[in-house]
Order: C-alpha cells, then sequence, then structure tokens
C-alpha cells in the first residue's frame, strides 16, 4: 500500500514539474501572461454573441467578422452588441454557397471596402445562391481595416498576435471527432472530413489550450466554444492548414470607419431558425432529413412573427414581398396567415435618416 502511495505521489510531482517546465518553456524571452482571453479584459468581455452560420459554408466571413466585432468593441471601450454583416461580406467578395470565399478575397475586401452593419444584408441562411444586394447607402456604414497578413505556426508567435492584434482568424483541418466535441481540451484524431475557418480569441498556458470561437451556434461544444490543444496541431495531425495561402493563422489590423452607425436594429425573434412552430409552440425541429429547405422554421398553423427593434420609428412585415402591415408600436408583431410552402418573410424598420431589415425563409406546412 506504501508503495502504491509512493507512486502516486512521484506520478504527481512528475506531473506538476511537467506542467511548470512547460509554462516556463512556453514562457521564455516573453512578457505575456499566462492566461489570455478577449472574453475576459480586465473582466470585459468584448466578444460579441456565438452566432450559427448552418447550413452555408460562409465560415471564412463569420470568422472574420467575429474579428472585427470584437476589435471594434474594444476600441470603443464598451460592449454594445456590435452587429456587421457576414453575409456582405461572403457573397460581394466572390463567395459562393458551393464551396465557400477565399479568405484572402475577403481580407481584401475589408481594405478596399469594409462590411456594413447586419441591418444592411442580413444572413437568410439559404443552401444556395441567389441575387443579392445590400441596402442603399451602405458605403456610408462600413468598418474597414488598413491590413491584414499571417502570423507563423508556432505556440509563441500566435500567442503575441492574439495580444497585439486581437483575436485571429484561423484555418483548421475537421475531423470526425470535431463534430461530436462537447467540452473539454480538444486533440484532433481520426480522419480528416474538410475545412473549417473559426476564430482564436485566447489561450491559457496553464491548461496548454487556445480559446475558439465557433459558428455552429451556442448549443455546440462549450457555449459555442472549443478548447484546443496547444498539441494539437503536428506532422502527423494537422490542425491549422493553410488554405488559402500563408500559415492559415490571419490577423487583421487598423480597423476604422462608422463603428457606431445611427441607424434602426431589427432582429426577428419569431419564428426562429432551426425549429418547428405548432400554433405558436416552439419546438426543437426533429425530422432534418424532409425536402424542406434546411435550416428554414417549419410552421403548423396560426403563429405571431415577433420583431426586436430599437432606435425605430415604425415597422413593415412583408411575405413574399407584399406589404402585409406597418406598425409603428412595440410590441412590433405581424399575425401570420398564409399558405402551404416556402415564404419569405422580411422585416424593414425605419427611424428619420435610415433603414435596416430582417430576413427568414419559412415553410409553412399546414
Amino acid at each position: 500500500m506504501k508503495k502504491i502511495i509512493a507512486l502516486l505521489l512521484v506520478i504527481t510531482l512528475t506531473n506538476i514539474l511537467t506542467v511548470t517546465a512547460q509554462m516556463e518553456n512556453s514562457n521564455q524571452n516573453s512578457d505575456l501572461q499566462p492566461i489570455f482571453s478577449w472574453r475576459n479584459i480586465d473582466g470585459v468581455d468584448y466578444t460579441t454573441s456565438v452566432k450559427d452560420q448552418r447550413p452555408v459554408p460562409t465560415c471564412e466571413a463569420y470568422a472574420l467578422v467575429a474579428a472585427i466585432e470584437t476589435l471594434i468593441q474594444y476600441q470603443v471601450g464598451y460592449p454594445f452588441d456590435c452587429d456587421l454583416s457576414e453575409t456582405h461580406l461572403f457573397f460581394y467578395p466572390g463567395g459562393t454557397a458551393d464551396w465557400g470565399v477565399n479568405v484572402t478575397d475577403a481580407a481584401n475586401y475589408l481594405i478596399d471596402h469594409g462590411v456594413p452593419d447586419e441591418g444592411c444584408f442580413p444572413d437568410p441562411h439559404r443552401p444556395y445562391d441567389f441575387p443579392f444586394e445590400s441596402l442603399d447607402g451602405w458605403e456610408e456604414r462600413t468598418v474597414k481595416i488598413t491590413e491584414w497578413g499571417w502570423v507563423e505556426n508556432n505556440v509563441e508567435d500566435i500567442k503575441q498576435a492574439l495580444v497585439e492584434y486581437g483575436p485571429l482568424t484561423i484555418c483548421m483541418l475537421t475531423r470526425n471527432d470535431f463534430f461530436s466535441y462537447r467540452s473539454g481540451i480538444y486533440t484532433p484524431r481520426g480522419q480528416v472530413q474538410s475545412g473549417h475557418v473559426i476564430t482564436i480569441t485566447g489561450y491559457n498556458d496553464i491548461t496548454r489550450c487556445w480559446e475558439i470561437k465557433n459558428t455552429g451556434g451556442e448549443d455546440w461544444g462549450e457555449d459555442g466554444y472549443i478548447r484546443v490543444s496547444y498539441d494539437a496541431d503536428t506532422p502527423e495531425h494537422p490542425f491549422f492548414w493553410p488554405f488559402y495561402g500563408g500559415t492559415g493563422i490571419m490577423y487583421i489590423d487598423g480597423i476604422y470607419g462608422n463603428f457606431m452607425p445611427d441607424v434602426p436594429k431589427i432582429q426577428i425573434k419569431t419564428p426562429e431558425l432551426h425549429h418547428t412552430y405548432l400554433f405558436g409552440l416552439k419546438l426543437p425541429t426533429i425530422l432534418k432529413n424532409l425536402p424542406i429547405q434546411a435550416a428554414a422554421p417549419r410552421i403548423i398553423g396560426r403563429m405571431t412573427v415577433k420583431v426586436q427593434a430599437s432606435n425605430t420609428q415604425r415597422v413593415e412585415f412583408y411575405c413574399d414581398g407584399e406589404l402585409m402591415l406597418t406598425d409603428d408600436q412595440e410590441p412590433y408583431e405581424w399575425q401570420l396567415d398564409t399558405n402551404f410552402g416556402l415564404h419569405t418573410i422580411e422585416t424593414y424598420a425605419y427611424n428619420q435618416y435610415n433603414i435596416s431589415k430582417d430576413i427568414v425563409d419559412i415553410f409553412v406546412m399546414f
């Protein structure tokens, strides 16, 4: 029994010394703190909410926007629910629903043109290409960057870039176990399935892992995040992958523009994507293999379309391009009553100077 206890003590001491050595080696010739996260800068979380890109391969745009939104809120000095248009940054630089957008093309577009707020071009989450155009005047509502570049693929350079530049956009290889991740520190194994682009927001030398924001919604992983081991990227099982050149680890720098435009904000709260509504009762969509547009809410019976809007004087509700209701008082609601099939609900919010919109495709079952 004493031998077992002694052995356990030796193993524990060895583990402590190993972690200590790793931390000392990691911080060698570096003034970086052992833990850093853009979710906790002096107690303030400068990141924005976790979004859900499904079912379109728009990850490049979503990852870049996640980084920019964080930097905007940090530069402003406080979180204010910054929300930029991933769909604009996806389609305008040449993205397609078949394969995505080249992340370097999107970064160059940010230099030349910038990205407007979400109200100019909300994401309809359609798994196909469609005619697109942001609202008139979007050019006056943009945020731009002055430069972007690649970060060397080693722990110290990535950490330094995170602190110096902000969240990093990374290209990664996804394997079978990535999709089933729930919690803990992830070290990839298994067969490569595809490529993906996500955002590093922090690091932890004590647990030796990266803090990474995904685009699969808050129900995925650890509230939408994943912790990835420093040792995830090896010659045998690479994690970072240079799909678009360089190292596949991108920084952006020099953000400027209209951070807080005086525009209405509007969001369709009900119906919600990936849900089924039974006479207004919200349920998770279960039968996902039916020939119904992916992500589109399924409607059974009558229900109320509900909108959250601010800095707004009136809201217009459209169904398939036809004006159904103008509402100038909260709560902004419209009683949906339409026939079987796929329909598009659009809502427009107006104030004295500007207009914003939101959109959702729905499938009415009966």
